[in-house]
Formats: structure tokens, C-alpha cells, sequence
């Protein structure tokens, strides 16, 4: 018997500390945990989410994006694979946020293997996060 997934950690920084932690707690509906005048600690859907206060650089950083099934997907990304129900309930809320989509939700290789739901959008300081879907969860990793 496989053990159950344990929870990732990732830290990410961010340009304005109470607006990255208004967007995580209000947007994605994150609860915070332990916090700093530096960084703040939230549950992302089971996973240890850290923000870090990074100063703004003096030139605007861009992304770099890599094609995949017909989109142009910003590199780095990060996110969390979602049951189906809690996956359409966050295209809901965000949506309901007004958040502007880099790539709107739409079914990533329809009828091939890894078939999945994706959305990709960006937090305030312009990291770009990525929620995705199964409807059959053994297709994650499915190259055949």
C-alpha cells in the first residue's frame, strides 16, 4: 500500500507583504498560520505555502513561457492538483474576484493521456500559479 502524499513546502517572494497576504487569505481563501513583519505562512489546500517580502527590483522582470498544448505557459509557475469539485469551485471564486487569467480554464490534452483541467493566473507580485484537475487521477503522471 502506497503511504499517503505528505505536504509540500514552497516559498515564494512578494513585493507587498499585506497585499500578497489579502490576495492568499481572501482570493484563494488560504488560512494563515505563523508570521513575521517579513513573511507569512498559509494553508494552501493542505500544503505549507510560504509568502516572503522581497524588495521590488528597479527593472521590471518578465517571464519566460514555454509552449504547451497550444499556450504559452509562464515559467516559474506553481500551484496544487485539485479534486474536480474543489478545482471548479476555485475558477468560481476567482471569477468572482475579478482575477484576470494568463491562460482561462480550459481541458489540457483533450482525449490524450494526462487529460486535465487547467487555469493559470498571477498573485499580485506577479508570481504566476497554475490549478489544474483530473477527472481520473492515475492519468497525473500518464504518458501512454
Amino acid at each position: 500500500m502506497k503511504p499517503p502524499l505528505t505536504p509540500f513546502h514552497v516559498a515564494v517572494p512578494v513585493y507587498d507583504l499585506d497585499e500578497a497576504r489579502k490576495f492568499y487569505r481572501e482570493v484563494l481563501g488560504c488560512s494563515e498560520g505563523r508570521s513575521s513583519d517579513m513573511w507569512t505562512d498559509f494553508n494552501l489546500f493542505g500544503h505549507q505555502f510560504v509568502i516572503h517580502l522581497k524588495p521590488r527590483p528597479a527593472e521590471k522582470t518578465e517571464h519566460h513561457f514555454n509552449p504547451v498544448d497550444g499556450h504559452d505557459v509562464p515559467v516559474p509557475h506553481y500551484g496544487v492538483v485539485l479534486e474536480w469539485d474543489e478545482y471548479k469551485e476555485l475558477e468560481i471564486r476567482l471569477r468572482r474576484h475579478h482575477v484576470k487569467f494568463v491562460i482561462e480554464p480550459y481541458i489540457r490534452f483533450k482525449g490524450l493521456p494526462g487529460e486535465q483541467a487547467t487555469m493559470f493566473f498571477l498573485d499580485p507580485s506577479g508570481n504566476a500559479l497554475e490549478f489544474k484537475s483530473f477527472k481520473d487521477l492515475g492519468q497525473l503522471f500518464a504518458t501512454t
